[in-house]
């Protein structure tokens, strides 16, 4: 379906231009040279629903690659999160805006908030996720009245879930008001294509974390090096749903275990409703004493958990990316992924950094995860190759994306 034709878009205003009174371009009392005052540069907004880790990541790295072009906000809608227990992030080179702190307004509500925002900030650069949210949706549009230039960021992949023609179609619609994306892997890209983004305008890399943050925070070093060969373990962090296909996880555990003298542990790190039958599954597996439910975990607990892990197990039968995969990566961490993760396109190579399986074949993720639990040198190969693939998923690619799209 064919994008409509946009007017030509304007550049950001040159940040170089002196003022008339200070021919000389001197900098401020205060204000570091060739930086201008933060209330005099244009303003890029990066909207999410609930800001985590990676989103102060993303803005942060932003912030430093447009330093003295352009000021970095962060808005999010609302103040805690209706899928994790994130601590609040605030960033340090951004400006974070709560709209509500303790609200979760929707609707009509949700978009004069966001209305008013604009009219308290003036002209910005958007990019904005949830696209099909309705008041995101009429709040592009009012932006592009405005003459603001908006873009969307996210993962999502034709194969995700069953598509229907209708709803595809509506679905495209609500893309109209954007003028390109910022994706994630080649499955991305070709569903923002066929929703009638062009191709041209469709660039970055959305999913990113900090190496540097997931580094710090494990106080660890990352493998191969570090705690021996012999005392790692496996690890699982997901959500207890039924989309992360955790009751095959279990049975390929055990499938493992039965064919391992001295099998390794299996920590399961998350939360949600089906924590009570993944432990009785556990138990009727005979593998409960294996089996270490950790509940949901912060981020840094999931970096210095990483550094004492053998691979990183991810089965989703539905998996937009999984950035827990970056974070693995960053301690050299190879991952055994289902072949539905958008990880996977562009981050693991089975025999490389990892082994990429279909999410029914619990006889599939057992073989690999015997393989690098009994073939160390195997395994170290396998944690140089995550090291190596690392940096694809660092912030600085996102922030060169958010760059390309600024010309």
């Amino acid at each position: 379906m064919s994008h409509p034709v946009s007017p030509p878009e304007a550049a950001l205003p040159d940040t170089r231009n002196p003022d008339p009174r200070n021919p000389a371009g001197e900098a401020p009392r205060g204000v570091e040279p060739g930086v201008k005052p933060a209330g005099s540069l244009p303003r890029l907004v990066f909207l999410w629903e609930n800001f985590g880790p990676m989103h102060a990541d993303r803005c942060d790295a932003v912030a430093a690659e447009v330093r003295g072009e352009a000021e970095v906000v962060g808005l999010e809608l609302y103040g805690q999160s209706d899928t994790y227990d994130w601590v609040p992030e605030t960033g340090e080179g951004f400006r974070k805006v709560t709209l509500h702190p303790a609200s979760r307004p929707t609707g009509l509500a949700l978009l004069r908030s966001l209305a008013a925002f604009r009219r308290r900030e003036g002209r910005a650069i958007w990019f904005m996720c949830h696209y099909s949210w309705m008041p995101v949706f009429a709040f592009a549009c009012l932006l592009r009245l405005r003459g603001d230039r908006v873009y969307t960021m996210g993962c999502s992949k034709f194969d995700d879930m069953p598509r229907r023609p209708f709803r595809e179609w509506v679905k495209s619609w609500f893309l109209k008001p954007y003028q390109g994306a910022i994706g994630s892997g080649f499955r991305t890209r070709d569903y923002f294509r066929f929703l009638g983004i062009p191709e041209k305008r469709i660039t970055g890399v959305y999913n990113t974390v900090s190496l540097d943050r997931i580094r710090r925070m494990s106080e660890g070093q990352p493998a191969p090096e570090g705690i021996p060969f012999g005392e790692r373990h496996f690890t699982i962090v997901a959500r207890l749903v039924p989309k992360k296909n955790l009751f095959v996880a279990l049975e390929a555990y055990a499938l493992y275990a039965a064919a391992d003298p001295a099998p390794r542990p299996l920590h399961l790190c998350g939360s949600g409703p089906l924590e009570a039958e993944l432990r009785a599954r556990a138990e009727a597996l005979g593998i409960a004493e294996r089996v270490i439910f950790h509940g949901f975990l912060q981020t840094d607990a999931i970096a210095r958990l990483l550094t004492s892990t053998l691979a990183l197990v991810l089965t989703s039968t539905e998996e937009q990316f999984g950035n827990v995969v970056i974070e693995a990566q960053a301690m050299g961490v190879p991952s055994i992924l289902s072949d539905i993760c958008g990880a996977r396109d562009s981050l693991v190579r089975t025999g490389v950094n990892g082994f990429v399986v279909e999410p029914d074949n619990p006889e599939g993720f057992a073989f690999f995860m015997r393989l690098l639990a009994t073939d160390r040198d195997l395994w170290e190969r396998q944690c140089r190759g995550a090291a190596d693939y690392a940096p694809r998923g660092d912030v600085p690619a996102f922030a060169a994306g958010v760059r390309e799209l600024m010309k």
